[in-house]
């Protein structure tokens, strides 16, 4: 036991110490790419930097599995340095056995990293897109799915408007049970608008079985009020920004996510692309897993054999090739292409037992 914690706690070290590394390196790249993006606003130093700390959590996020791959390259790299490795052997462990206290303290990474991080990543993300959007437009639109339906703001020099609808169709271009709240500049409500659907195209939206009350003034709403078989509403908002907000997986926390799945199918939408996200969120432990294992197979050995820098590039791009892999299911299981449990939990699966036979290929020929 007493090795077992000695090769855990040289592994949490050499993974702080890269995770402390690449945050420096994203947060200042991230920067500059902020400077950048706002550099026709007025955004001060001081909001584009709190805009870097926001969105450099989700990119470490993503990284994670490179991280794990470089912890445990410098973990086995320096135990074989030090002739460690070779002590350890020489003592009766085996390669597999020396790999227990790495694994577990990566499943223990992949654990903590879906139950805290990613509702961390979830609340930063959803806070960034919020200023960032506050920034560009001023407030003036966003989209939510509740257990109400789907909520749109849009809005401009006329005021804003808030719109709800029942449900949409699985694409968002149509939406069913519409209700538009109109309010002018000053705040005051000055039209409600009820129709039966609504399809937003060509700046506009298409309105179909409308009803009109106005809402200014000391008129009757419902003695002035007027049906349109088709009336056009100007709007700010567009289909891809609608889908591109409603397929934003960054700002929901996987402990919200089931809930949201169902908001998702109750409003008309089509969950699928969320359903294989939580699943391959559920299977992360695993694949960080299979990247420990895919480097020590590539680095546990002696330094005076040679090739390092080859191991260690052979390690890196496998294990790219391997998220490239786990990246592509999860692109054919929400498009419908294979199961969606086959999308998630089959990369990381094929990954521990490729990296396993790589393991006893070299210990035992």
């Amino acid at each position: 036991m007493i090795l077992h914690f000695y090769f855990a706690r040289r592994f949490a070290y050499a993974f702080l110490m890269l995770t402390a590394v690449f945050f420096a390196l994203v947060a200042l790249v991230d920067l500059i790419e902020q400077t950048r993006r706002f550099a026709d606003y007025d955004v001060s130093l001081t909001d584009r930097i709190g805009l870097t700390l926001l969105h450099t959590p989700e990119t470490i996020n993503q990284i994670l599995p490179l991280i794990i791959i470089l912890a445990t390259v410098v973990l086995f790299i320096g135990l074989a340095r030090s002739s460690e490795l070779v002590v350890t052997r020489a003592a009766g462990r085996s390669a597999l056995r020396a790999l227990v206290a790495p694994v577990v303290v990566a499943l223990v990474i992949g654990g903590l990293a879906v139950t805290m991080l990613g509702p961390i990543v979830a609340a930063t993300t959803k806070r960034y897109a919020l200023l960032s959007e506050n920034y560009r437009t001023g407030g003036r639109s966003a989209v939510l799915v509740s257990g109400d339906g789907v909520w749109l703001r849009q809005g401009g020099a006329d005021g804003q408007t808030v719109i709800r609808a029942a449900r949409s169709n699985s694409d968002a271009s149509v939406l069913y049970g519409v209700t538009f709240l109109e309010y002018a500049p000053e705040g005051g409500p000055q039209r409600r608008i009820e129709a039966a659907s609504a399809a937003l195209g060509d700046g506009a939206w298409a309105l179909r079985d409308a009803k009109v009350w106005p809402l200014t003034g000391d008129v009757n709403p419902e003695a002035s009020s007027e049906t349109h078989a088709v009336l056009r509403v100007p709007s700010t908002l567009t289909l891809e920004r609608i889908r591109e907000t409603l397929g934003t997986l960054g700002g929901v926390s996987i402990w919200d996510m089931p809930a949201y799945i169902r908001q998702l199918e109750q409003a008309g939408f089509s969950a699928r692309h969320q359903i294989v996200w939580f699943q391959a969120e559920l299977a992360r432990p695993l694949f960080l897993m299979a990247m420990v294992l895919v480097a020590a197979a590539f680095t546990m050995r002696h330094t005076r054999f040679g090739g390092t820098g080859t191991a260690v590039l052979a390690a890196v791009l496998l294990g790219f090739g391997l998220y490239f892999i786990r990246s592509f299911a999860q692109i054919l299981g929400e498009n419908g292409q294979i199961p969606v449990a086959f999308a998630a939990w089959a990369p990381p699966a094929a990954a521990i037992f490729l990296a396993l036979g790589l393991l006893l290929h070299a210990e035992d020929g």
